[in-house]
């Protein structure tokens, strides 16, 4: 089986396991074809990007057990969809994005110059 590769090209490094972040909840952005959303960006979440979130009907911050999803709060670090990245991008409240834990498939909605202009994992 091919080794999941990182936006950077390297080995696709883990997002979170605390809180278990991921479409499949093994800490990693890993995506397939049932991941519809494309949760591929791993960021790490902010005020700001939770609140702009909300404001467009995604809530982030409310539990929902039934998913396995905790609730996030500023600082978490969680497997984003690619498009609502892209969306709080353009809207200027884009989180940071960590790069080496980014899957490479994030780069067929998103830039890659985007992603770096928000890493936090760059030189």
């Amino acid at each position: 089986m091919a080794e999941d590769k990182n936006v950077l090209g390297g080995r696709l490094e883990p997002c979170s396991v605390e809180p278990r972040t991921g479409f499949y909840r093994d800490g990693c952005c890993n995506t397939g074809p049932e991941d519809l959303g494309s949760h591929t960006v791993c960021a790490v979440v902010s005020a700001e990007f939770l609140a702009h979130q909300r404001s467009i009907g995604n809530d982030l911050t409310t539990p929902m057990p039934q998913y396995r999803f905790p609730g996030l709060v500023p600082g978490d670090r969680w497997c984003v969809c690619a498009g609502r990245w892209r969306e709080a991008f353009d809207a200027g409240v884009a989180p940071p994005a960590v790069l080496s834990a980014t899957h490479e498939e994030a780069l067929a909605v998103v830039a890659l110059d985007d992603l770096k202009r928000s890493a936090i994992d760059l030189n």
